[in-house]
């Protein structure tokens, strides 16, 4: 990681309030943890779309 980012996680749960309580119940509950900032995706990708998009402007060598 670089930026203003230490560490990001993908999470999948089946609802907003499982979320809420993953995020505030939980997570921030672990020593070392001090904010968050959750940010919720409207449209899932397969495991090959993603790896395509990152690998954009990206040249095998």
């Amino acid at each position: 990681m670089a930026g203003a980012y230490d560490l990001v996680a993908i999470v999948r749960v089946r609802t907003n309030d499982a979320l809420a309580n993953l995020v505030t119940g939980e997570m921030l509950q672990v020593d070392g943890i001090l904010d968050s900032e959750t940010l919720i995706a409207f449209k899932v990708f397969s495991r090959h779309d993603l790896e395509s998009m990152f690998e954009i402007g990206f040249e095998r060598e």
